[in-house]
Order: C-alpha cells, then sequence, then structure tokens
C-alpha cells in the first residue's frame, strides 16, 4: 500500500470491526490484514493498548479444547468510533476537494 497506517486509522479500524459485533484475536488479525499489511504481532499491543484505554474489554471462551480471547468494544469505545468517523468524514471531504471530488481520476 502506497499510503502509510498511523495509530489513529488502525484504532479506528478496529473500533469499526467490533462496533459490528464482538470478534476472537486471530480473527479480528484476519479482518485487519486485508485491510492493511500488518502482522498479528503489531496488532496485539494495539489491543493490549485499547484495552488500557478503556475502548476495548476481553472474554474467554471454549473453543475445540482451547480458550479463543474475545474482543468486546465498550461504551467508551463506541464513543471513540463515532468520533473517528467524524473526523473520517472531514478529512476524506478535503482530500477528495484536493484530488478534484469523488469523480475525479
Amino acid at each position: 500500500m502506497l499510503f502509510s497506517i498511523n495509530t489513529a486509522l488502525l484504532d479506528a479500524c478496529v473500533l469499526a470491526i467490533l462496533s459490528r459485533g464482538d470478534e476472537y484475536g486471530y480473527r479480528l488479525t484476519q479482518e485487519i490484514k486485508q485491510l492493511m499489511s500488518i502482522s498479528e504481532s503489531t496488532l496485539y499491543p494495539v489491543l493490549r493498548r485499547m484495552q488500557k484505554n478503556g475502548w476495548l474489554t476481553t472474554y474467554d471462551m471454549p473453543f475445540q479444547g482451547r480458550n479463543r480471547r474475545y474482543y468486546r468494544i465498550t461504551a467508551s469505545g463506541r464513543d471513540q468510533h463515532i468520533r473517528h468517523l467524524d473526523e473520517w468524514k472531514e478529512y476524506r471531504k478535503r482530500i477528495e476537494d484536493i484530488f478534484g471530488g469523488v469523480n475525479a481520476v
């Protein structure tokens, strides 16, 4: 990908995915990897930081003799997700204005 991924964009993507429902760690990393090229080892510290910020909570569920760690967005995380959405809409509008609108290219 030509454009770099920053922390805020990664946070926004994680919160967007979790706003649709809880996900276990591996599946969440696979969804994020479809959007951007990051490693699992990059994402887990991000998830821990987001949990420390109060945006996520976790719980374990047994699956085939092992536990899967699930991530759930909190009320604070939903508020942050809305802030990200508002910022993204404004950012996208500015970029589209610079590039000549949505029909350019």
